[in-house]
C-alpha cells in the first residue's frame, strides 16, 4: 500500500496520470506525513464516525480517513482527479467518492441518506479562495455535524478564533465564534504542500456547538447586525448600522439601542462581544 503522504508517492501518481494542477481549483497537496497525522488525531475520529472530506485532491488525506473512519463520503468538484481517486483508494470498501461542487449539493439530504441523521465529522484540505463560503454553508444549512477539522490559510484561521479589540477580530470571528469553538492545532509551512503555496496554513478544528453559547431571537437579523458593523471598520457602529440597507431604524434610535447596552453611542463594533451582538440585535428586534 503506498502512502500518499509520501512526496515520492504524490510525484508518482502525478506523473502517471498525467495530471496538471489546477489554479482555478486552488489545488495543493499536502506532502507531509507529520501534518496528516495531526489533523487525523486532532479530529478524534473513531470506527463509529461517518466523515464528509472535501476536496480529497489524489486522495491523501481520504487514505488516513478511510482507516480510522466506518465511512467516508470524499466530494471532489474537478473531473480529473476522479480516475485517480478511484486507483488510489481501490483497496478500501468504506470509500464513496462523489464528483461534485460541496456548494451546490444539498449536504443535509447526504447525511440522512447516507449516516440517518446523525451527526458527521468534516475533514478538508479547503482551497483558500472558497474556505468562508464552505464554513458557512455547512454552519447556516444546520447540517448535523460533531466537528470541523479543516486545513486554512494562517491568516483565516486566526481571524476565526480572534477576540474583540484584535485587528484579525471580524463577521467571520463571530459567525464561527457563535456555532462553534475554534482551536487552531498546527501551524504548516509551505513547503509542505505540492505546489507551494505563497502564504503559511494552519490546521484548525471547529467543535460544534450544541445550543448557541448566546440567545438571539433573530439569528439573521444579529449576522445583518454584524456584517453591517464591519462593512465599514473605520466608522463608529451607530453609522455602519444606519448605513445598513437591513436595519430599518433612524440613527437617534440605532444610538439609543447602542447606549442600552451600557457603552457609548460612539462604540465601534470591533470592541463588541458576541453576547453585545446578541443582545443588540434583540434589543433592535423589539423595536423594529
Amino acid at each position: 500500500m503506498a502512502y500518499l503522504g509520501n512526496p515520492k508517492e504524490t510525484i508518482a501518481i502525478l506523473q502517471k496520470y498525467n495530471f496538471n494542477f489546477q489554479k482555478k481549483f486552488g489545488q495543493n497537496f499536502l506532502i507531509d506525513t507529520h501534518v496528516l497525522d495531526k489533523i487525523i488525531d486532532n479530529a478524534h475520529i473513531t470506527g463509529d464516525d461517518f466523515v464528509l472530506e472535501i476536496g480529497p485532491g489524489i486522495g491523501t488525506m481520504t487514505q488516513y480517513l478511510c482507516e480510522r473512519a466506518r465511512k467516508v463520503a470524499a466530494v471532489e468538484i474537478d473531473k480529473n482527479l476522479i480516475p485517480i481517486l478511484e486507483h488510489t483508494l481501490s483497496e478500501y470498501n468504506n470509500i464513496e467518492i462523489i464528483h461534485n461542487d460541496i456548494l451546490k449539493m444539498d449536504i443535509a439530504a447526504l447525511v440522512r441518506e447516507k449516516n440517518g441523521g446523525m451527526p458527521i465529522k468534516v475533514a478538508a484540505n479547503l482551497p483558500y479562495y472558497i474556505t468562508t463560503p464552505i464554513i458557512m454553508e455547512l454552519f447556516e444549512s444546520h447540517v448535523p455535524i460533531d466537528s470541523i477539522t479543516i486545513m486554512v490559510q494562517k491568516e483565516v484561521a486566526d481571524r476565526m478564533q480572534a477576540l474583540p479589540g484584535s485587528k484579525d477580530y471580524g463577521a467571520l470571528s463571530l459567525a464561527v465564534q457563535y456555532y462553534a469553538k475554534p482551536e487552531i492545532v498546527a501551524n504548516v509551512p509551505p513547503n509542505c504542500f505540492m505546489p507551494r503555496p505563497k502564504v503559511g496554513s494552519a490546521v484548525i478544528r471547529l467543535c460544534r456547538y450544541e445550543n448557541p453559547p448566546v440567545y438571539v431571537e433573530d439569528e439573521k437579523l444579529m449576522f445583518q447586525v454584524i456584517r453591517a458593523s464591519f462593512n465599514q471598520r473605520r466608522k463608529t457602529l451607530a453609522n455602519g448600522l444606519s448605513n445598513s440597507g437591513d436595519i430599518h431604524l433612524d440613527k437617534e434610535l440605532i444610538q439609543e439601542c447602542i447606549q442600552s447596552l451600557g457603552v457609548s453611542a460612539a462604540v465601534r463594533g470591533e470592541t463588541l462581544t458576541l453576547q453585545q451582538f446578541a443582545t443588540l440585535s434583540n434589543i433592535i428586534k423589539s423595536k423594529i
